[in-house]
């Protein structure tokens, strides 16, 4: 089956600072080169619950959607985060397999919360049980590009947020590699935006995408504190090529076979972390092996809690 192209999957789903070091060198995704990261994290907080971000098994999904969550319940994932579920599948029908497979909704990736989005927000809502609205963030959005289109942007998530808070609802962003590039007078757009939003406004912290734009992933989780309140969790050789432009980012691995370094991470986040999210794009091997290896490497090293 041919990949799902992410436009369609968005249009399915929901219908820091410039002082921060270059990170490393560039990683070769080879087994040879595998980095099996086994140290556990040096402050001993409560590790964060373990999920999955759905876009990572959308295949398996077009396949057999049930089998598929029943799965990563087997495996011991507690939640999902929600992206998108085939045509033929509707928003209930979709938590009622969640729910079947024995898992929770920790999150729901959503457009952004205006205009005749809203009302589709609320049925996500209710349908997921879930208070956690996440702007999924893509595609690239040229606003970034310039201190007034950051500006825009902060005023449109503001309003956003004052119709999530009034249903009772969280709002929150979730990053690509483009809010972390240098802009020219050597600021990073998303501290940028930051301090343009309201303090309620959360962040899911992709720690991958920031690794790409060349940043430290364990100095921005530190960098934002309490608002990295959700971790987006991949792994792999974790640097830009302009084939990502086109959507087309090198194969990843199974979380702790790749360049992050995540006990690093899991420290700098001092425990404000709600929800660690497993997200692989795709993958170099199966899918569903790199998910179920990635929450072993994630639990066993203390680095998220899995199912009790």
């Amino acid at each position: 089956m041919s990949t799902l192209d992410r436009r369609k999957f968005i249009k399915q789903g929901t219908a820091a600072s410039a002082s921060l070091l270059l990170a490393g060198a560039a990683f070769s995704c080879s087994e040879e080169n595998s980095n099996t990261q086994t140290k556990v994290p040096e402050m001993q907080i409560e590790a964060a619950p373990i999920a999955v971000q759905l876009w990572t098994i959308r295949e398996l999904i077009e396949k057999d959607a049930k089998g598929s969550l029943m799965k990563l319940g087997e495996i011991g994932y507690q939640a999902v985060e929600t992206a998108f579920f085939p045509d033929h599948i509707s928003i209930a029908q979709g938590a009622d397999m969640i729910k079947a497979a024995g898992l929770k909704v920790c999150s729901v990736h959503i457009e952004k919360p205006v205009g005749d989005e809203q009302k589709r927000i609320l049925e996500l809502a209710e349908a997921y049980d879930c208070p956690y609205m996440i702007w999924h963030g893509w595609p690239e959005e040229p606003k970034y590009k310039s201190k007034e289109g950051i500006r825009e942007l902060a005023d449109l998530f503001n309003e956003g947020n004052a119709f999530c808070k009034e249903n009772g609802l969280k709002f929150g962003l979730h990053n690509h590699w483009w809010e972390f590039e240098q802009m020219e007078d050597g600021s990073l757009p998303i501290v940028k935006l930051r301090e343009q939003l309201d303090d309620d406004i959360f962040f899911e912290i992709d720690t991958y995408w920031a690794k790409v734009a060349g940043q430290d992933p364990a100095k921005i989780v530190a960098e934002f504190g309490q608002r990295a309140a959700f971790l987006h969790i991949k792994d792999g050789p974790a640097v830009w090529n302009e084939a990502m432009d086109k959507d087309e980012p090198d194969p990843m691995v199974a979380v702790g076979q790749g360049a992050q370094d995540f006990p690093a991470i899991v420290d700098a986040a001092k425990g404000n972390t709600k929800w660690m999210i497993v997200e692989l794009d795709n993958c170099a091997t199966d899918m569903m092996t790199a998910v179920e290896e990635s929450y072993t490497y994630l639990t066993q090293n203390n680095l998220a809690k899995g199912r009790v």
